[in-house]
């Protein structure tokens, strides 16, 4: 799918691997619609690249509907979506003193990235399809996964099984959605260098950078975006996970 003039719909765009799509998306001529819950954030970076912020809960039926009507106003109906908004807990079924995980904490997890992901991608679907675009393909929808889906490590009970719901969800969409010319593709991204990286210091962040095989070395935000690109150029990539990890495979700690 050529990307210039498109409209395209990514959410966690304000930052990190999000931020980084939108904006390379914008380079490319997309028209580019934010959906975060970081209102300041999403919107310098909306005006950054030219696009829209909406402030939209990824796991609310409503708001997605309502925030997705509100980016087809603006820029007709959106070909791409890159669902990349998401939550890391680190919790461990029992902890130090012997209290089990939080089932809030857990369902929080599984509401925003998994149900977050389905409910944006049916949404989205549903929309493009009611379009009748023409073409050899309508969209295309990239999800976010992580290496924690088949490595999850300690304290990533909820993180590994949200993703691993990601994982198993590809596949079958793209199925369902292959009569409607809508590729579903998923990346599970290894370590990389997000907001939430770096807040560490150097020396940890060093460290984590060493125990990927090759390049040694946290993964950039840039690295992803450039993968959701080649995604979308490439109209074959269908119905897979791709590890975006430098061979990486997580040690339980």
């Amino acid at each position: 799918m050529k990307t210039d003039g498109i409209a395209a719909v990514v959410t966690g765009g304000a930052s990190g691997l999000g931020g980084e799509t939108a904006r390379l998306l914008a380079r490319k001529g997309a028209m580019v619609t934010i959906f975060d819950l970081n209102e300041e954030v999403g919107s310098a970076t909306a005006r950054e690249i030219g696009g829209q912020f909406l402030k939209v809960d990824v796991s609310d039926e409503v708001a997605v509907a309502d925030a997705l009507a509100a980016a087809e106003a603006t820029h007709g109906v959106a070909r791409v979506l890159a669902n990349c908004a998401g939550v890391a807990p680190t919790i461990r079924i029992v902890n130090k003193e012997g209290r089990p995980h939080s089932l809030d904490a857990y369902r929080k997890a599984i509401e925003v990235n998994l149900i977050g992901t389905f409910n944006m991608l049916a949404q989205f679907a549903a929309r493009l399809i009611a379009a009748n675009v023409e073409g050899e393909e309508a969209g295309v929808v990239v999800n976010t996964a992580s290496v924690a889906a088949y490595d999850g490590q300690i304290g990533q009970a909820a993180y590994a099984s949200s993703k691993g719901g990601v994982v198993a969800l590809t596949l079958s969409a793209a199925r369902d959605l292959a009569q409607h010319r809508v590729r579903v593709m998923t990346i599970a991204p290894g370590v990389f260098l997000t907001p939430m990286l770096m807040g560490l210091p150097q020396a940890a962040q060093d460290s984590l950078g060493t125990q990927v095989p090759h390049p040694s070395r946290l993964g950039r935000a840039e690295e992803y975006a450039q993968l959701v690109h080649s995604i979308l150029v490439n109209p074959m990539l269908n119905g897979e996970v791709i590890r975006l990890d430098g061979a990486i495979r997580m040690a339980p700690r």
